[in-house]
């Protein structure tokens, strides 16, 4: 049976949670979507830790092409497992082929963005897949 899911208040980039100031240019930025536990869990974690954060409701303010090679680029992950690989992703007759090389996977994601795997935590030096949910308060408390 799944996790009940908790809503957390939400701040959208621009505003910051946690327990600090907010000064709108936290140093981490997770890429949120509500509905997802495992999402949810980082904020909460960022809200429990007092790490103040900046929050992309993604599906909403859709990365761009640009955004998303920047991640890449610092990602501690293989840029392929940025995309979901759900029955959307099947939906869309996409073949593992498609989603190899990171070119390929930010085209895909800008395309679809509801693929992009969350959470997906940021700082300025480094990103990270928040799962498993482990590696979230890592990221937090050193970014």
């Amino acid at each position: 049976m799944a996790e009940p899911i908790t809503p957390v208040p939400i701040h959208p980039i621009g505003h910051s949670c946690g327990g600090g100031s907010v000064s709108g240019m936290a140093d981490i930025t997770i890429y949120h979507n509500p509905h997802c536990s495992t999402s949810v869990f980082a904020m909460t974690e960022a809200e429990r830790l007092g790490v103040d954060v900046d929050v992309n409701l993604y599906l909403k303010t859709k990365p761009g092409k640009a955004e998303l090679t920047a991640i890449v680029a610092k990602l501690q992950d293989p840029a392929t497992d940025l995309v979901r690989r759900d029955s959307f992703f099947s939906k869309l007759g996409l073949k593992e082929s498609a989603v190899q090389d990171p070119t390929d996977v930010i085209d895909v994601l800008v395309s679809h963005p509801r693929l992009l795997q969350r959470p997906l935590l940021v700082s300025s030096t480094s990103a990270i897949i928040g799962r498993p949910k482990a590696r979230v308060e890592g990221f937090l408390t050193t970014g």
